[in-house]
């Protein structure tokens, strides 16, 4: 961590472009992450952008910084150039530069020094020459945290910093329920309170701020839509496009729909199915020491944590039903 600190500060010492990025479909940790180093680079006299590979739910929008973010699709030459002109790119949030699909290619391209800051397992570390990489961190909002501080540079933070850090780390631990989370970790909370962030307020913002279609379609899913398997502790909730499109879907809805299923008493492995963006996407979860991310890159092209990972279906989501059927069916054996 020191040495790599050390390596940072030097890289940060004069004003550079910088470019930071983070996965598709970025969640409260990826944003988090991105705004909250984005804010300290801007103090320090960088140019900086962040780019995301797509656009992400409306309840993140509310975050410091949110109307500098540059969205990849549907500003393709832009982005490209601003990526082609850095010296430092910042990676957060992902382990592989598919993660960033269709941003990955400019990213390669560049030959800008690049920097990942990460908590997933097994990272390619041929993508970036500096790596932060603590798969036991409970979010990438925290490695952000512990660099600044091991750079001594905590004399920066500032309401902004400390609000976008406490979002990602709030919602990758599940408002602190995970057992990710640590006595690091509440103390990075309390620093971060201390620096001017509202607690009750960014809880009521994430939380507590759903529109009524969202409502309306959580209690479809858990109505009409939610599979049991007792016999094998677990659950699938799926939804088709046509669903999606009956609730007026936005972008953030199906976010933790998931954890629904995980939260009824006996189910240790849970499913949710969903046929987004012209294909069949899956977010798995678990308890105890099932590990998801070895289902889901054995049968889904994907990956993640432990106990919550995410990949791809190459079939219809009835198809992809039958075969999470047969994984719980061979969970015990």
């Amino acid at each position: 961590m020191i040495n790599i600190a050390q390596q940072l500060k030097r890289l940060i010492s004069t004003p550079k472009k910088i470019v930071i990025t983070t996965h598709r479909g970025p969640d409260g940790d990826a944003m988090g992450s991105s705004l909250g180093l984005f804010h300290l680079l801007k103090q320090l006299g960088h140019t900086v952008n962040v780019i995301t590979p797509n656009k992400y739910a409306n309840f993140l929008h509310w975050l410091p910084g949110n109307k500098e973010v540059i969205i990849y699709e549907g500003n393709e030459t832009a982005s490209d150039e601003i990526t082609a002109e850095s010296d430092l790119i910042f990676l957060l949030d992902f382990s592989d530069l598919s993660r960033i699909a269709p941003f990955n290619n400019a990213v390669k391209k560049s030959k800008a020094t690049k920097i990942m800051i990460d908590h997933h397992q097994d990272p390619d570390r041929d993508i970036a020459k500096l790596i932060f990489s603590d798969t036991k961190a409970c979010s990438t909002a925290q490695l952000v945290y512990e660099l600044i501080d091991a750079m001594r540079m905590t004399t920066y933070l500032n309401k902004s910093i400390a609000e976008c850090l406490y979002v990602g780390i709030m919602t990758d631990t599940g408002s602190f329920k995970y057992s990710s989370t640590t006595a690091k970790t509440h103390n990075i909370i309390a620093e971060l309170i201390t620096a001017g962030a509202e607690n009750d307020k960014i809880h009521d913002l994430i939380y507590d701020n759903s529109s009524a279609n969202r409502i309306k379609l959580l209690g479809y899913c858990l109505n009409k839509k939610l599979r049991l398997y007792p016999e094998n502790n677990a659950a699938i909730i799926s939804l088709t496009a046509e669903e999606l499109k009956q609730f007026k879907f936005k972008k953030g809805d199906t976010e933790g729909l998931v954890n629904y299923a995980l939260s009824i008493e006996g189910i240790n492995f849970a499913t949710f199915i969903a046929e987004k963006d012209g294909m069949v996407k899956l977010s798995l979860r678990s308890k105890g020491n099932l590990k998801v991310n070895e289902i889901a890159g054995k049968y889904f092209s994907g990956g993640g944590h432990i106990n919550a990972s995410g990949g791809v279906s190459q079939v219809s989501v009835d198809e992809t039903i039958k075969i999470t059927e047969e994984i719980i069916k061979n969970l015990n054996n």
